[in-house]
């Protein structure tokens, strides 16, 4: 194997005397280094240690980006599946049922009996890629716990009103539509 040394003589980019003085230079700095008892710092290798170091820190960075991106991509795969499993039919939507999303009022017709769920709170609205789905208050629990954006409507249960309630003799009709 030839040294790099010897490829710069054959190629002309360097003559003999330089290699020569590179070379007594290399010594003399060896044997200062060895009564001294201290040694030079090699900037060049520092300076490829550092670039070293800010590489694998930056693919640390993006590695942990990656990770982020597929456990989100994963959320999302477990919802749809779980929201495709359990969606509940809306019945032959003859009755209006309106709902806020955001900041807008949205209507999704529905049977009576489907009507009756979701005021007692055991169906949920759930938006996936733009449609609304119906399903299990359950389900919806576990859908919250892994993005709650995705969860519209939650009716709460009917609590009985308090007992120093001053308009507990005024109830709130359940087919009451605004």
């Amino acid at each position: 194997m030839v040294s790099l040394q010897e490829q710069l003589l054959k190629a002309g980019l360097v003559d003999k005397n330089k290699v020569k003085q590179v070379n007594q230079d290399k010594s003399k700095q060896k044997k200062v280094e060895r009564r001294t008892g201290t040694q030079t710092v090699d900037e060049a290798r520092l300076a490829a240690i550092e670039t070293q170091r800010k590489n694998a820190e930056r693919a640390r960075e993006l590695n942990a980006q990656r990770d982020a991106a597929a456990a989100q991509k994963a959320v999302m795969a477990q919802i749809a599946q779980m929201v495709q499993q359990n969606r509940q039919n809306k019945g032959a939507g003859d009755i209006a049922y309106n709902f806020t999303h955001g900041t807008r009022i949205e209507r999704i017709y529905v049977s009576a009996a489907v009507q009756a769920h979701l005021m007692a709170g055991r169906l949920v609205i759930v938006c996936l890629n733009g449609s609304t789905e119906l399903v299990p208050k359950v389900i919806a629990d576990k859908i919250a716990e892994r993005d709650a954006s995705m969860v519209v409507r939650v009716n709460k249960t009917v609590t009985e009103p308090d007992a120093d309630d001053p308009y507990a003799a005024f109830k709130i009709p359940d087919d009451l539509m605004w």
